[in-house]
């Protein structure tokens, strides 16, 4: 097998940033490059290609859409952890499910939509809590919505199955034990838990399908650090366009709409911080 090349070159830092942006809107400046590699050198090795050069070279065939999609996807960051950042749970769990299930009693609906979801620690982690503390939605319509713009990494979770190190990071004991089995190596979330959650493929950069009717908390949490601000805003602005006007989102904790030019007010509930759109 033939040694992978080490340096990026220039011309393809500059096609792969330009694909990932069209195909994503994520900004990959130069300083980056070394994430290029990082991520596309074992696609570079599956292909047997000698470097990435070779395989903008691929790209850029005829019928290489798999091929770029499978890029862009690389390309895409999956950090994530069951109750990552406690407090949007803690708030959901104390303030804003009680308050929604007051509010909703007459059409005893609610949807939350999960965006950028990785391999599903964040809507399983949702649906955790409404199973151990609101058994009384057992017999409400509950639709809890989780998207990705990879399809790869959609096929994981809606396996529901994690392997020791992706327990181990934010999962309490008690909802190990209530909520999973274990299957050799890997632990399996409970079947009830797993078909709570409806999971679609979604670009946030591309016009919204209408299974996003009208929700009543969002998690868009981690995202809008990798955009423009031009983009944060027209993704933002569609967001508001989807959501009840009682409704609550949550960004993540170095995110803000500040300086954007959107229809949300920030608000303190407990310890977490969401945004309440405005009319």
């Amino acid at each position: 097998m033939s040694t992978l090349a080490s340096s990026l070159d220039p011309q393809a830092f500059t096609f792969i940033s330009n694909l990932v942006r069209r195909k994503s809107a994520i900004v990959l400046e130069s300083e980056k490059a070394y994430l290029i590699e990082s991520r596309l050198t074992p696609v570079v090795r599956e292909l047997g290609l000698l470097n990435i050069s070779e395989l903008v070279t691929e790209l850029q065939k005829p019928g290489s859409q798999n091929l770029n999609q499978r890029v862009v996807e690389a390309m895409t960051t999956n950090e994530t952890s069951f109750f990552r950042d406690i407090h949007p749970f803690t708030a959901l769990k104390d303030k804003i499910l009680p308050g929604l299930i007051q509010r909703r009693a007459k059409e005893k609906s609610i949807t939350i939509w999960s965006n950028a979801c990785s391999s599903g620690q964040e809507p399983y982690t949702i649906a955790m809590v409404l199973a151990e503390h609101f058994p009384m939605l057992k017999n409400w319509k509950i639709r809890l919505i989780s998207s990705d713009l990879s399809n790869r990494i959609l096929d994981k979770a809606r396996l529901g199955v994690f392997n020791q190190t992706e327990i181990n990071r934010g999962l309490p004991m008690n909802y190990l034990l209530k909520y999973f089995t274990k299957e050799g190596g890997q632990w399996t979330i409970r079947e009830d838990i797993r078909k709570m959650i409806e999971f679609r493929e979604l670009n946030l950069v591309e016009p919204f399908p209408n299974l996003l009717t009208k929700m009543d908390i969002v998690f868009l949490r981690n995202v809008l650090i990798y955009f423009s601000p031009e983009t944060k805003t027209e993704i933002l602005k569609k967001v508001h366009a989807v959501m009840h006007k009682d409704s609550y989102l949550f960004l993540g904790g170095s995110e803000t709409t500040m300086n954007l030019n959107v229809r949300f007010e920030r608000e303190q509930i407990g310890t977490a911080v969401c945004y309440r759109p405005v009319a």
